[in-house]
């Protein structure tokens, strides 16, 4: 098994689980797709770091993050390793202050939301990739790309149009949301 490594690319609100949202993170290299259904919670988590907001108090993935920093402890990578019956399996590896590693069973969405906190590395093994990956050209994916503050004030402006005529209002809330706070 070979660990490739996964960057986060976009969070939208799943269409095929109303309720949910789908987390879609891109293998580096060969540019394959995992798309990944998670809850609400999680993904506002995950979209909370990501979009660099700042909140009023911790949220659950962050009061982790302080309580692992008490201990001297970090995350040091997200692995994936393992899809059964289309449920992912993650790991947290954890290192803790004499150089240790720890794993924890973790569900990915909250390994991802405390993984993005500490800026480690995520990983998927290869037969996950394999077996769950998609190629872009294999299925459009119309979602934001990346994190909206690395659009331009007229990249969001359009990108509020587009999202608008697909008529994901969460999305383009958020994206009001960030054009109202760059033009103050």
């Amino acid at each position: 098994m070979q660990k490739k490594e996964l960057q986060v690319i976009a969070l939208s609100s799943s269409e095929s689980s109303p309720g949910n949202f789908v987390l879609v993170m891109e293998e580096v290299v060969s540019k394959l797709r995992l798309p990944i259904i998670i809850g609400t919670f999680e993904s506002q988590a995950i979209a909370v770091h990501l979009e660099r907001m700042s909140l009023p108090r911790p949220l659950t993935h962050d009061l982790f993050k302080n309580a692992l920093q008490a201990l001297e402890a970090s995350v040091s990578e997200v692995l994936i390793h393992n899809i059964i019956d289309g449920v992912f399996h993650a790991w947290m590896i954890i290192k803790n202050k004499n150089g240790d590693e720890i794993k924890i069973d973790a569900r990915p969405s909250d390994a991802i939301a405390l993984g993005v906190r500490y800026d480690c590395p995520i990983y998927v093994y290869d037969f996950v990739l394999d077996e769950a990956g998609i190629a872009e050209s294999e299925k459009k994916l119309n979602l934001i790309k990346g994190s909206l503050a690395e659009y331009s004030l007229s990249e969001l402006e359009e990108l509020l149009k587009d999202i608008l005529v697909k008529e994901d209002y969460e999305s383009a809330a958020r994206i009001r949301d960030m054009i109202e706070r760059r033009r103050k």
